[in-house]
């Protein structure tokens, strides 16, 4: 980004006409007889003059033959103008831009370093469109506008729309910079068996681990804490057919919340399409598709015959019997709880000791 940002862009440029008029009075060649050695029509040479014409290939040989000036140099000079007029043209568009820009976080998205610091307002705006990797705000509503149609099997979610699509775009960002092997939904599926044995271990242990068995599989897992105005807690997405994306926002801080994300978004990956995006919200309603994940993040960590034969024998939930079931089927005790809690057999406010908080570094 940085070449970029120090290329030197001129704020003007010349026709190659200026050059080719000042070239023929220089060398007392009339504009008739120039179109008779180059074979073009008197009317083409005195357009390219004018900056109406430009000048091909073609046209920049027959000039190199006849004024003996090399056609490197006019195809240039066509193309630095033809830039220079774009680059006009675009920067007269992020006038436009720039009120849509202001819809997003841009002070989050700046302090994150995912676009520069900068304070003139088109300057943000363009930065916003790299960032999307999109020409224009029409071309950003193509791509990301409709994203509630890939959203469509996730809850009608309350976060802010354009939120939302920079935090997924973020969390995209990330997994681009990981390069996973071809996905493989076997080796996915025996990776979660791997992950669900180090659900005790603590995040420096766990987080390298879980993100490298997941690589192995096909999946990048990111962490990226969520923008304001959204309620995000993960993500599923597709980044192409060969390799998905699971994104957490580390929202929740304790080890039950945390995985019970995991296994529900590796529930996406594994029951459902590639096509659609899932966004996963704090207390939203349940759809089809978020109920199959739930119910995979349920079964995977806590399996249902063990969890039931566990609360029917059992009048009284101490410390010690959680620990001791949570010992005997492989997961953290928090995430016991975290069940015991869910389903109403316990208090909200009993065992929390068990759960672990913990704070995870970002990508």
């Amino acid at each position: 980004m940085g070449a970029i940002a120090n290329k030197f862009i001129p704020d003007y440029a010349i026709h190659p006409g200026e050059i080719l008029e000042e070239t023929l009075e220089a060398q007392h060649i009339s504009k008739t007889e120039f179109a008779e050695r180059t074979g073009l029509t008197q009317k083409t040479v005195s357009l390219i003059i004018a900056g109406k014409n430009p000048v091909t290939a073609e046209s920049a040989l027959s000039f190199e033959n006849v004024l003996g000036i090399s056609a490197d140099i006019w195809t240039n000079l066509d193309s630095d103008y033809r830039l220079f007029k774009a680059r006009q043209r675009a920067q007269e568009s992020l006038k436009e831009a720039v009120e849509w820009s202001k819809e997003f976080p841009l002070g989050e998205l700046a302090k994150r370093g995912y676009i520069p610091k900068v304070k003139d307002a088109e300057e943000k705006a363009a930065a916003l469109l790299k960032f999307f990797r999109v020409k224009s705000p029409d071309a950003w509503m193509r791509r990301y506008g409709n994203m509630t149609v890939a959203f469509r099997k996730s809850a009608a979610f309350s976060s802010d729309y354009n939120s939302v699509v920079a935090w997924l775009r973020m969390a995209e960002v990330e997994a681009e910079k990981i390069q996973t092997y071809p996905y493989n939904r076997s080796e996915f599926e025996a990776v979660l068996s791997e992950i669900r044995k180090i659900t005790n271990q603590k995040p420096r242990y766990f987080e390298p681990k879980m993100k490298d068995y997941c690589r192995k599989a096909g999946l990048a897992v990111v962490f990226v804490s969520e923008l304001p105005k959204t309620r995000l807690s993960g993500a599923t997405q597709w980044l192409n057919p060969h390799k998905a994306m699971i994104a957490l926002s580390l929202r929740h801080k304790t080890n039950d919340h945390f995985w019970f994300t995991f296994f529900h978004e590796a529930g996406h990956i594994i029951k459902h399409g590639k096509k659609d995006v899932y966004i996963d919200e704090t207390d939203q309603r349940p759809t089809t598709e978020e109920n199959d994940a739930n119910m995979f993040a349920t079964g995977y960590l806590i399996p249902e015959s063990e969890y039931r034969k566990f609360i029917t024998t059992n009048q009284r939930f101490s410390r010690k019997k959680v620990e001791e079931f949570a010992r005997r089927i492989g997961v953290a005790p928090g995430i016991v709880v975290g069940r015991l809690q869910h389903d109403g057999i316990i208090k909200f406010s009993w065992l929390n000791d068990l759960k672990v908080k913990f704070e995870l570094i970002e990508n």
